[in-house]
Formats: C-alpha cells, sequence, structure tokens
C-alpha cells in the first residue's frame, strides 16, 4: 500500500531549514534505506509543502517519521497529514489495473 505525507510549510520554511537540513535528511534515507519511504521533497514555486511517498502495510510509518522529524518538532512544518493512495497504474502500483 502507498500512503503519502503530506506537510503544510511554514511561511519562513527556506531561511530555518538550513540548521536543520543534515538531520531531517539523515531521517529520510534511513527510512528510504529501510524500504519505507520511496521518494520525498518540497513543492517549488512556491515551496510552501512537502510530499512524501512511502510504501508500507499501514500508515505507521509515516507517522513514525513525521513525528521524528526535525521539521515537525521544530515549526517548519505547520501541520502535516497521511492520505491512502491507492495506486493503480505504474510498475510500481500497489494495487494494478488494466
Amino acid at each position: 500500500m502507498h500512503y503519502l505525507l503530506l506537510y503544510d510549510l511554514a511561511d519562513d520554511y527556506l531561511e530555518k531549514r538550513k540548521a536543520l537540513r543534515a538531520e531531517h535528511l539523515e531521517l529520510a534515507w534511513k527510512a528510504a534505506e529501510a524500504g519505507d519511504l520511496m521518494l520525498g521533497g518540497a513543492l517549488a514555486d512556491p515551496a510552501d509543502s512537502a510530499v512524501l511517498l512511502f510504501s508500507s502495510d499501514s500508515p505507521d510509518a509515516a507517522e513514525a517519521f513525521a513525528n521524528a522529524d526535525p521539521y515537525v518538532r521544530n515549526g517548519l512544518v505547520k501541520s502535516w497529514r497521511v492520505r491512502e493512495w491507492t495506486t493503480v497504474v505504474g510498475t510500481q502500483a500497489a494495487t494494478p489495473v488494466k
């Protein structure tokens, strides 16, 4: 199953992230190496949101990531939510439909 972790970023996200970016990226790469996080990054122009794609049996991995993320803990993320994403097309689709 796929889950999207959706972040609403603070207005001063770009200015404040530098001090926390190494810790955030370390957490993200560990989640990727564990096989939970497939893709992640901020949306551009404007950088007001970020999307992280998780592959797991439940939303637990995405929720645990958000709770541990220094961006969340330090207010760079105004709010976050996890949504199940029913993927049906593509080689990585969780529930392929032809």
